[in-house]
């Protein structure tokens, strides 16, 4: 058994759901994972009986906390279940090739990262250090899944958890993988311990991403190291104000150039960052941003590369929402489930 995931069963999610006389909703079609011989296999079987898509959380937020920002990143993963299961299960998204995983087992991490002060130095180091045990439990979570041929769909927790979902395809395929990005920032900060800052840096060092692109990086948003730092490693990026404000670049057009510049045949990673969205409740709300539309327009695109293998969307914060965490599980919830479904429809067509 792996220690480092919680498998549901249909009781974690009875909360969370509802039913209605004459339709089947999400939560009546998909699949739980049934681990009886052991987790890879168990993942193995799930592939032979027709899965092809896993929904992870990772209920965290030291990440962006580690990151000197702000919290209330854990809870991205429960406003995603409460909308995405409740939706009908129709001719455009049946639930019948998903696999409903579970969620990373941080709580223990989590509840000693709830101690920490990221304003004291010492505290910030070891919310640094609990972050790179994040890690661990993330590669040990979704290695198998990879191994098994299936494709992730991760939610929830900052920023920092692409290290350990490209460090996971790595160790599991032996190939490095390309990696489109939908964010104000680069993410490509020093290796000064991890933190949401320094995932694809990280990544890089490592040996497990090989390209990587920015779609919608920030020109104000990003320091000067950061930008020498992405183009001595040969990655490249498209900024908001070349889409947005001096409209020199369609938002296709910057997709194209970025899924150009990825080899064809490299494994493709499907990562975007939800405070590109103007008004998102998320670790770094912005009232300057992308529509919640251009965000499901990206992973449409990036989801059509045939050689996609995973999304991440990741950031959300249903806390931060001027009206309160009520209100904004009800936005997070919506605009996760609106993703996730962009790529599942694209991929569900091949």
């Amino acid at each position: 058994m792996n220690t480092a995931v919680r498998i549901y069963d249909e009781s974690d999610i009875t909360a969370l759901v509802s039913a209605r006389d004459g339709e089947t909703r999400i939560w009546q079609s998909i699949s739980f994972l049934q681990c009886s011989h052991g987790y890879a296999a168990s993942l193995r079987d799930a592939a032979q009986f027709g899965i092809r898509y896993v929904l992870l959380g990772i209920p965290e937020d030291i990440g962006p906390r580690a990151n000197c920002g702000l919290g209330g990143a854990e809870l991205g993963w429960q406003a995603f279940l409460k909308r995405f299961l409740n939706q009908p299960n129709n001719q455009f998204l049946s639930g019948d090739k998903i696999l409903l995983l579970g969620e990373v087992d941080i709580q223990a991490i989590q509840a000693t990262a709830a101690q920490l002060d990221n304003a004291d130095p010492q505290q910030l180091t070891q919310l640094r250090n609990l972050c790179a045990d994040i890690d661990e439990k993330v590669i040990a979570t979704l290695a198998p899944i990879f191994a098994a041929g299936l494709e992730p769909i991760i939610i929830g927790g900052g920023h920092n958890n692409a290290f350990g979902i490209l460090q996971a395809h790595f160790e599991a395929t032996q190939q490095t993988a390309g990696a489109i990005n939908f964010d104000p920032h680069a993410d490509f900060r020093a290796c000064e311990g991890r933190h949401s800052g320094n995932g694809f840096s990280y990544a890089h060092h490592a040996g497990s991403l090989s390209h990587y692109h920015v779609i919608g990086l920030h020109e104000h948003k990003n320091n000067q190291t950061i930008l020498a730092q992405l183009h001595d490693a040969g990655f490249d990026f498209t900024s908001y104000q070349a889409i947005k404000t001096r409209r020199t670049v369609s938002l296709a057009a910057a997709l194209d150039k970025a899924l150009t510049s990825i080899p064809h045949s490299l494994p493709l990673g499907v990562e975007l960052d939800v405070d590109a969205i103007v008004g998102m409740p998320a670790s770094a709300l912005t009232y300057q941003g992308f529509t919640s539309d251009d965000a499901e327009y990206f992973v449409y695109r990036a989801a059509s590369n045939r050689n996609a293998k995973y999304l991440h969307l990741c950031e959300a914060a249903p806390a931060r929402h001027p009206l309160g965490e009520l209100a904004g599980v009800a936005h997070c919830g919506q605009i996760l489930t609106n993703l996730a479904n962009a790529y599942l429809s694209t991929r569900l067509q091949e």
